[in-house]
Formats: structure tokens, sequence, C-alpha cells
């Protein structure tokens, strides 16, 4: 199909609201006028993209009230294309249309407005604790080589080095000598295989906590 077999379905939506519509207008495929109204711009095109997206901002200079307009596709991959850029759409102000070519029949995704996000306060929450418990700025930002350093992951070789250094030691000492208080946890659950249990209570490095500890010997440095 051809981005022109859009102009026709969506020519019928709008003048079904009472607007006048014509194409190719300066530089944008369709405009709708009410009297009374601004402007409205849509444009057409025959796939969702991110420079569609940027063409579309660029006719936001002209007016609020821009709207994408698509061949609504069956396939998963348009279904989930189409959940981003609805949610890419509400963030930009604009609008998204799909057009069902089989029906003639336009459908709506989102209008063009101004978009006000709902913060999610765990994931706030869960950003500052992060923030805040991570010791110093050990990663570079856009690394992707190497994992990243987190808060839990600087308690976890703070205990590596720690019984590297002392030997095989148990949470409770690890608590009243290094302060962190989750350590029976970290220990416990093991989540990287640094550590293995010797005894009951007792906890030593493993094979895995040796690799560790060359793969981290410049953070070791700085601590």
């Amino acid at each position: 199909m051809k981005e022109t077999d859009l102009y026709h379905p969506i020519k019928r939506f709008f003048e079904e609201s009472g607007y006048e519509v014509k194409a190719e207008i300066t530089d944008c495929d369709v405009v709708a006028i009410k009297e009374g109204d601004a402007p409205i711009i849509i444009e057409l095109k025959k796939v969702l993209s991110i420079d569609f997206l940027v063409q579309s901002i660029d006719r936001q200079l002209i007016s609020d009230y821009v709207y994408l307009a698509v061949p609504h596709g069956n396939g998963k991959v348009f279904k989930k294309r189409l959940v981003g850029f609805v949610r890419l759409c509400k963030r930009l102000g604009l609008g998204l249309l799909s057009v069902r070519m089989d029906e003639n029949l336009v459908v709506v995704h989102c209008e063009p407005q101004e978009y006000h996000p709902r913060k999610i306060t765990k994931r706030t929450t869960g950003l500052l604790n992060e923030f805040n418990n991570r010791v110093g700025d050990p990663n570079v930002g856009g690394q992707s080589r190497r994992k990243i350093i987190t808060a839990y992951r600087q308690d976890v070789l703070r205990i590596l080095k720690y019984v590297e250094l002392n030997g095989a030691t148990s949470p409770k000492v690890i608590i009243n000598e290094l302060k962190i208080n989750n350590a029976p946890s970290i220990l416990q659950l093991n989540y990287y295989g640094w550590f293995e249990r010797t005894q009951r209570g007792i906890y030593n490095i493993s094979s895995l906590g040796e690799v560790a500890i060359n793969d981290y010997a410049d953070y070791f440095e700085k601590l």
C-alpha cells in the first residue's frame, strides 16, 4: 500500500466531525480546519518510526494539534510497537491514529494534549535509596561492558574483601565490623555465588569469589 491510501479514510473521519480537510498544505500531509478552532495537522506514514515522530514534533511549531496516522496492523510486532508509540505520543503531546484499511475505519489511540506523567512513588523511592546508599560514584555513565556497581554490590564487595583479609567469618562479625546490617541475607542467599558455607554460620570465599576479587581489583583499591 501507499501513504496516499490513508488519505481518504482520514479525510472522511475529520469531515464527519465538521472539519474542512485539504491535502499537502505547505509541508503538511493533511490539514483539517473548523471555524474558531486551531488547525489540525495529520502526517501520514506506512510505518511507525522515530523519524516519523521527529517530523511530527516539527509540525508542533505550527499547531498544538498534530496527529500521526498509520495503517493498522494485526501482527504481534505492530501491537507491541503501537503500545510504545502511544506512550511516546502522549509524552510528546501528539495524537496517534491508525486506519483499518479493510474497513475504512479510523482508530484513535490518543489525542494531542499536554502530558503530565504520573510518578510511580515506588520507583522514585528506589532511585533515591540507591543514590543515597551508594558509596561514592564507582560507575561511568553509559558503561555496558562491566556490570553496574550498585549499593548492594558494594556491600557484597566489602564483605568479600573483608573475608579475603581476615578469613572465614560469620554474619554477626560482619555486622559488627562493617556495619552492614543485611550481611546475614547477603551471605545466606549468596546471590553472586562468591561465598560458600564452611560450617554452620561461617562463610568463606568460593572459587567464583576468587575470580571476583581479580575482576574488581581496581575497585578494591578505591575502598
